[in-house]
């Protein structure tokens, strides 16, 4: 990848500032150096044959039981649904869309009477066939109403499984099904009234759920404390919890594989010395490659998207905190020519920025070079770059200006600045999926990249505007909103989260128009970054700019193997 200067530097006549006078967020440093970097090498992190062997023993019965005819179609949807929040469903997809076709085709072809299956029954299968992709009816829920028209609360609010389930349904809704708008108001406030009058088991299950419902959680996080409560359960099954713990600990070993080779990564290039000013989270924002797809065969996706994640955020702080107006027009002109001649006067940390991207596209390249279509992914990745680029540039130009742009302005910017569409371009790529799917998250923007997008730019602005606004920042979400409608700062808020709401429905909505046509993994991909957003930026603290706060998800999830 050629840098020669093929067009004119341009230059600054404006002195750069020294480091005493820059702009300084006071970013925490990181905590985790040491505590990963020996992890990068290390030959006990492989797995051993013994534990190869116990695990795949374990497995078979898994599929065995699955396969199995005793069990009822309760029995199985509640398997399947043990299965999925054990975070274990990789391993037994083909076995788990055959049993859903089948009942699917039951209660469908056949007409098998739904309106004979209590209410729990009803949400599980409704959930578990439209998170499949199957566009269930939400009719299947009239039956539970009084004459009134509301929620019985005879049948409905007596029965505390049959509202969780229901209640975990409703997050599946689309536009246009009030019955499920209904159904998610009343069993909130319904589960958030009673959860007092529960077991600690369960009031802890259902009060985790009130915070982060599954549809919108990411399994493999929530895989450890769900072990904990299955554990508990009377009925549980021994094989497959033991075949999760298993399977928990092998790929925990993957993980912090991961981790120490992107710390490594970074030591190497000096960063810490190059952007001091910058927040260093390889730990935290592990999450987003690993909540994208957890799985082993894209360990080569995670390694490299932990490295452009970091990227990103000191591309982030490069234009928040630490660049001046005219050295950020010159960073973004060399993103958008492919031209380290635009920054050759800028201090050290701009070059290392814009060399350690080229570097990171020729891996990305390189990785991709057995597919035959490096031009078309290059091209693809230059193009997501430049809007990357270009939003951040026109985030600071507001900031310099003091401009605050109407809210939905704001959102076409936040869309660009995301860096959802180069982190999809990427998983494509690597994940050696159909040139088709390239195009499509490339030409235009696809609804479901949109909407997920947005849900990330949204819940950050709730939960980080306080603090950027301590400091010179460009505004966030909640300013605009509060400007263009005369809303008090609550007001503001609750309008957002009312936005939010809608974009999971247009994700729900497309995820059902597209699944016969994009590969379930990029949508699935897509879905996630939304959801890893959820958990992050949950109950208003941002657990990548304060560490503190994602300190005790990291440990059990990448460090502290679970007990068999």
């Amino acid at each position: 990848m050629s840098l020669s200067a093929s067009v004119p530097v341009m230059t600054s006549s404006q002195p750069a500032p020294s480091n005493s006078t820059r702009r300084s967020a006071n970013f925490a440093p990181c905590i985790w150096h040491d505590t990963f970097r020996k992890y990068a090498d290390s030959e006990s992190l492989e797995v051993n044959e013994i534990m190869k062997q116990e695990v795949q023993m374990h497995k078979e019965k898994v599929k065995m039981n699955l396969s199995s005819n005793d069990n009822n179609i309760l029995q199985r949807l509640s398997l399947i649904d043990s299965i999925q929040r054990l975070s274990i469903s990789y391993h037994f997809e083909n076995e788990i869309d055959r049993i859903l076709v089948h009942i699917h085709n039951d209660f469908t072809d056949k007409n098998l009477a739904i309106e004979e299956c209590d209410l729990h029954f009803t949400a599980l299968l409704f959930r578990l066939l439209r998170q499949k992709g199957y566009n269930i009816s939400s009719d299947v829920f009239n039956k539970f109403k009084n004459i009134k028209g509301e929620f019985d609360e005879i049948i409905v609010g007596q029965d505390v499984e049959g509202m969780w389930s229901l209640y975990e349904a409703a997050q599946l809704r689309i536009h246009g099904e009030d019955i499920l708008e209904e159904a998610h108001k009343f069993t909130y406030n319904k589960l958030k009234s009673i959860t007092n009058q529960l077991s600690p088991s369960l009031a802890d299950q259902v009060n985790q759920s009130l915070v982060q419902p599954f549809h919108k959680a990411i399994p493999r996080i929530m895989a450890r404390s769900y072990m904990s409560f299955y554990e508990k359960g009377s009925t549980h099954d021994e094989v497959l919890l033991k075949f999760a713990k298993l399977d928990f600990n092998m790929l925990q070993k993957w993980y912090q594989k991961e981790v120490g080779s992107a710390i490594k990564w970074w030591e190497k290039l000096e960063f810490s010395k190059k952007a001091p000013y910058a927040r260093e989270r390889i730990a935290e924002l592990y999450f987003f490659p690993f909540a994208m797809n957890s799985e082993p065969k894209y360990t080569t996706f995670r390694r490299v998207v932990t490295k452009v994640v970091q990227w990103m955020t000191i591309f982030d702080d490069t234009y928040d905190v630490y660049g001046t107006i005219e050295e950020l027009e010159l960073l973004t002109q060399a993103i958008l020519r492919w031209d380290i001649s635009y920054i050759e006067s800028l201090p050290e940390c701009f070059k290392a920025i814009f060399n350690s991207i080229v570097e990171l596209v020729d891996e990305i390249i390189e990785l991709n070079a057995g597919s035959g279509e490096s031009d078309l992914l290059l091209q693809c990745l230059k193009q997501a770059l430049s809007h990357y680029a270009q939003g951040y540039m026109d985030e600071a130009r507001w900031c310099h200006e003091g401009y605050i742009p109407p809210y939905d302005e704001y959102k076409v910017v936040g869309f660009a600045n995301s860096g959802y569409q180069p982190l999809t371009v990427i998983f494509i790529a690597l994940g050696e999926f159909a040139t088709k799917a390239l195009y499509w998250v490339s030409n235009n923007i696809p609804p479901i990249l949109l909407a997920s997008t947005l849900i990330a730019r949204l819940t950050n602005d709730l939960a980080s505007h306080k603090f950027e606004q301590q400091r010179e920042h460009a505004a966030s979400a909640v300013e605009c909103c509060m400007k263009q409608y005369g809303f008090s700062e609550e007001e503001a808020h609750e309008f957002i989260k009312k936005d939010i709401n809608n974009y999971w429905k247009d994700i729900n909505e497309e995820y059902l128009k597209l699944i016969e046509y994009i590969p379930r993994p990029v949508l699935d991909c897509i879905v996630n970054m939304a959801r890893i957003c959820e958990f992050l930026y949950a109950n208003f603290g941002d657990k990548i700019t304060d560490c503190a706060l994602c300190k005790d998800h990291i440990a059990p999830l990448f460090l502290d193997p679970v007990v068999v």
